[in-house]
């Protein structure tokens, strides 16, 4: 059992609430938006275990061998409205860009970096401008289809504010509007070792090199390792899809469950495996509780 701590941002004197959390799984919503099938999704999303997706090839986050990466052009429909393009401002004014998702009508997860860092922020990030579903770069009426949302106020845990320990680089973004009862927000999960081994992962999210963090891009394949803390799949990512949501599906019919928060690429990955694989945190106990406070924190869940 590991003692982990939120940590808060101070904007206010509250101070985050971890409160204790029996359930493995929260329930997602699909939101209030259309309820139209999404197309890509029914192409695209993977469901259930597999053996590897296509050729396994030989940093912050890669693309591995060939790139699989498909661009999703109806980011307006469920689950790619939940999915948001994140632009990072540092106090001293330098901008960058990154991906976080909903996980309750307020409650945004994204990695620890994208509101945390010594290096590029000196602490925390002044302020991130949340994305619901941007299509591309033009006119802010059709690219975003759910406009946009600034905050100031993060969230991560004491491990990675005093580490940066990259087993925790996780990070919370608080919302003052519910745009996630309009989104929708994803599930999440904690799953064994046994359970996530080989399983088909999806990662979407907001890549620099393709688009400019403007265009959302999927791809999928299959977990090669599970550690304590980490899954490593050879998912092909790139800068600006840190925080992605990392997620899996049982089948068709079953919502999206998110497992890990998508941070590494294959530099991060420890030799000793002999893999070569990106990489997540994964939402392990102590991980899903802090998420629940996170949760919490900002009004909850609705009830049922």
């Amino acid at each position: 059992m590991i003692d982990l701590k939120s940590v808060t941002k101070r904007v206010s004197s509250l101070e985050s609430v971890v409160p204790q959390e029996e359930s493995r799984f929260t329930t997602g919503s699909p939101g209030s938006a259309s309820k139209e099938e999404s197309r890509s999704s029914r192409l695209l999303v993977a469901v259930g275990k597999s053996e590897p997706i296509g050729p396994i090839g030989s940093p912050l986050e890669s693309v591995i061998g060939i790139d699989q990466r498909v661009r999703i052009l109806d980011t307006e429909l469920s689950p790619w409205r939940m999915i948001c393009a994140l632009r990072m401002q540092a106090p001293n004014g330098a901008a960058a860009i990154g991906t976080g998702w909903f996980v309750g009508p307020r409650t945004i997860v994204t990695a620890g970096h994208c509101v945390h860092s010594t290096q590029f922020f000196a602490g925390w990030a002044d302020t991130i401008e949340v994305i619901p579903g941007l299509i591309g770069a033009g006119p802010v009426a059709t690219m975003r289809p759910f406009g946009s949302i600034a905050s100031g106020r993060f969230s991560s845990v004491d491990r990675w504010i005093d580490q940066a320990d990259p087993d925790f680089d996780i990070g919370c973004i608080h919302l003052d509007e519910p745009l996630g009862d309009t989104v929708g927000w994803f599930a999440i999960g904690t799953l064994s070792v046994d359970e996530l081994t080989g399983f088909l992962v999806n990662i979407s999210g907001y890549p620099g090199d393709r688009g400019n963090g403007n265009e959302q891009y999927h791809a999928v394949n299959r977990v090669l390792q599970v550690s304590d803390r980490r899954i490593f799949y050879d998912v092909d990512t790139f800068g600006g899809q840190s925080g992605a949501p990392v997620w899996i599906q049982e089948s068709v019919e079953s919502p999206p469950v998110a497992v890990g928060i998508h941070a590494y690429g294959i530099g991060g990955t420890p030799g000793t495996f002999g893999i070569t694989a990106n990489s997540a945190p994964r939402i392990i106990p102590e991980v899903f509780d802090t998420i629940r406070g996170w949760i919490d924190e900002d009004g909850g869940l609705p009830a049922g």
